[in-house]
């Protein structure tokens, strides 16, 4: 039977094991507190997610990475990697442990013979989208393009070109990975299949990504595309026509809505309308007509490189700063009642606590007929289904409102829920059949076991969570009172193998398996636990040793 992971604090690196490690590695740079650099490699794009490493790997090959996690899981110190840092759960980042840091690893090449693209895991996806550029290229990537290629593939990947060409795992012909026995192999269709299959959907908890081949599309024309910002009494209009915009783009166009406070001088909640069309500026003036007759307040629509698309979000994704996300979807046609209440409440959270104006609330309006082409079982990730994402992203500064913002993103996510209930119960999903999980898991920063188990720790409403376990029978009678941090430890594991049902679907068992034969010792446990702990949870529980 296997155990849970050790609680929080458990595994930091002493400086005489960092020194051990640094002696070890054969061509990589490695920081420790007081390094030049040091704190600069801390950040992350929130802030919530920093966590003081006691050792940072800047590798710059595959063999040092091996030789890290070897040495890490021998010494039992914790580890994280880290792509983009985009990770709002704190899953890029250690608490004492080791990072292993990809940004050196940031290398592109294109293969125009073969129309495709391979790009190192330390990449954000301005490199790549720069790189296939240059050859009048194109693949499927993320909307920010300061995010990192590693965490958005591995976990689905949504675009701008994801109503014609699919998901970006869609487009993933090969990776080269390294696993937790320190081996590195490459997997795709032909090679590894079956770690190609859980990679796609749940690739953080298989190993170190290192390289990604990409199938690249011929995009040698601009695009017309930018943003509109609207008034709220345009809702009803904006949103008819985004519902609308899902079919009648055909592939070709899509749009983001957003509920925002507008920049200066406006500073007032707006609906904001991220807008795209691959085609001549007077086709995507035509499409997007209905809207540009409405006169926004603010239009810096043009005809740009397709390269800096994916930038026309970044002003409200911005690094620094506390942030968090929450993830949901909705049926379309969403309805114009629940959009007027979803701003109202928007608007309210903004007023209320000023310091989280930078908030936002997006709908993704793309079409998912080529995204629904594949089937939910033909890898990993299981979200296809017909219809679209949202995130609940709330911005704010002090620390002293991290729980009243972080509420109000799971009060907007519930009642997203609730909607999607009311839209299956009056039979309007499109394709009932999909049977996707409407869980998008890159855009759900939950925490991971560690600080589920902090934040039970800091709530201490021990006679709730005394109760919640005895009424799961997740643990023996008096297991809280007589251990009280395992417990408490135990039931945010529990907790987040939850979730991974959740994210997972009627995938989850295989991913158990596959994770036992990859990854039996469960080394890569930072996103949704698989692989041993499900003893706990199936057959029994693991001895606690640490009274508290």
């Amino acid at each position: 039977m296997g155990s849970l992971p050790t609680p929080p604090n458990a595994g930091q690196i002493t400086p005489n094991l960092a020194e051990d490690l640094r002696s070890s590695l054969k061509d990589s740079k490695m920081l420790t507190p007081g390094s030049d650099a040091y704190e600069a490699q801390l950040r992350r794009w929130s802030d919530i997610a920093i966590k003081r490493a006691g050792a940072i790997l800047l590798p710059v090959s595959n063999a040092d990475i091996s030789t890290t996690l070897l040495f890490a899981h021998s010494h039992d110190v914790d580890f994280a990697v880290c792509g983009g840092g985009h990770s709002s759960s704190g899953a890029a980042s250690s608490d004492g442990g080791i990072v292993i840091d990809l940004s050196r690893m940031r290398s592109v090449t294109v293969d125009t013979a073969s129309n495709t693209l391979t790009a190192q895991g330390g990449c954000v996806w301005a490199d790549v989208d720069a790189a296939a550029a240059e050859h009048g290229l194109a693949t499927v990537g993320g909307t920010v393009n300061h995010t990192g290629i590693g965490g958005l593939t591995l976990g689905g990947g949504y675009g701008w070109l994801s109503g014609k060409y699919g998901l970006t795992i869609d487009n993933l012909l090969s990776v080269e990975i390294v696993l937790a026995d320190g081996r590195t192999v490459t997997s795709s269709p032909r090679e590894n299949e079956d770690l190609f299959w859980a990679i796609r959907g749940a690739g953080q908890s298989f190993g170190v990504v290192t390289s990604f081949t990409y199938r690249c599309y011929e995009q040698a024309n601009p695009v017309f595309a930018g943003t509109l910002a609207f008034p709220p009494p345009a809702i009803p209009a904006v949103l008819d026509f985004a519902n609308k915009s899902i079919k009648a783009g055909k592939g070709n166009a899509a749009c983001i809505l957003v509920f925002a406070v507008a920049p200066p001088p406006i500073s007032q909640p707006m609906l904001m309308c991220a807008l795209f069309h691959n085609g001549p500026e007077d086709e995507g003036k035509a499409f997007f007509k209905p809207l540009l007759d409405l006169e926004p307040v603010m239009n810096t629509t043009a005809i740009i490189p397709y390269s800096s698309v994916n930038a026309m979000l970044n002003p409200v994704a911005a690094h620094g700063g506390r942030k968090s996300t929450k993830g949901a979807t909705f049926a379309p046609p969403m309805r114009t009642e629940f959009a007027l209440s979803l701003f109202q409440r928007y608007s309210e959270f903004v007023t209320e606590v000023p310091d989280a104006s930078g908030s936002l609330l997006l709908f993704e309006f793309f079409s998912p007929d080529k995204i629904c082409e594949t089937s939910n079982r033909a890898m990993a990730f299981a979200n296809r289904d017909f219809y679209g994402n949202i995130m609940a992203g709330p911005q704010w500064r002090n620390e002293a409102n991290d729980e009243r913002c972080r509420q109000w993103a799971r009060d907007m996510v519930a009642l997203f829920q609730e909607e999607m209930e009311r839209a299956r119960e009056e039979g309007k999903m499109a394709r009932p059949e999909m049977e996707g999980v409407g869980a998008y898991a890159n855009y759900d920063g939950e925490p991971s076991s560690g600080e589920m188990f902090s934040f039970l720790e800091k709530t201490a409403r021990k006679g709730v969570i005394k109760k919640f376990i005895w009424v799961l029978g997740m643990l023996p009678d008096r297991t809280f009172d007589i251990y009280p941090t395992s417990a408490m430890y135990q039931l945010g594991t529990m907790l987040t193998l939850m979730k991974g049902r959740t994210v997972f679907g009627a995938n989850y068992e295989r991913l158990i398996e596959l994770k036992r034969k990859w990854d039996p010792e469960n080394v890569f446990s930072k996103s949704h636990l698989l692989g041993p702990q499900l003893d706990a949870w199936h057959g029994g529980v693991p001895s606690m040793t640490t009274k508290v």
